[in-house]
């Protein structure tokens, strides 16, 4: 629009990249995705919608303050400015906050995220934590130097095909 400031934002690092994405968990982001003087313009497939499941004391699929794309399934866990994208599927869990969860990605019961940027087609196990303690991460996975832990399916040891 006129008179209003462009968006640019420099990407390069993994520390600039999960800024960027946990930007557009703001209530008022600095690139807003819902103008539409400006549409997002893909070729993203169809997918059903986003779905949340269950609803009991320690047991709920919830997102707040997050972006969750088509094809999403979060069963029972709760999820706080975070980012999902398409048809990733979050188990019965503890936690996923503060993390940018890209495509295809399967997340195990009981597992714990914060601050993590995980890779498209990534499988966390059960009970599988990472983000909560820095030092622990630093041995099985790459850490930003502003604390982001970066997951990769060859980092996990899985073979991709």
């Amino acid at each position: 629009m006129v008179g209003e400031r462009p968006y640019w934002r420099d990407v390069g690092t993994i520390d600039a990249y999960w800024e960027a994405n946990m930007d557009l968990t703001k209530v008022v982001p600095e690139l807003n995705l819902y103008d539409d003087v400006w549409p997002i313009l893909s070729r993203q497939p169809q997918l059903p919608p986003a779905k949340f499941v269950f609803d009991g004391d320690g047991l709920r699929g919830v997102a707040v303050d997050s972006l969750v794309s088509s094809g999403c399934i979060v069963s029972g866990a709760p999820v706080r400015r975070s980012i999902l994208f398409s048809k990733v599927r979050v188990s019965e869990g503890r936690l996923v906050e503060d993390s940018l969860v890209l495509p295809d990605v399967t997340i195990g019961r009981g597992v714990t995220l914060w601050r993590v940027v995980i890779d498209k087609r990534c499988s966390l196990p059960d009970s599988f934590t990472a983000g909560v303690h820095p030092d622990e991460d630093k041995a099985r996975f790459h850490v930003t130097e502003r604390g982001i832990t970066l997951i990769t399916s060859s980092l996990l040891g899985e073979r991709r095909y």
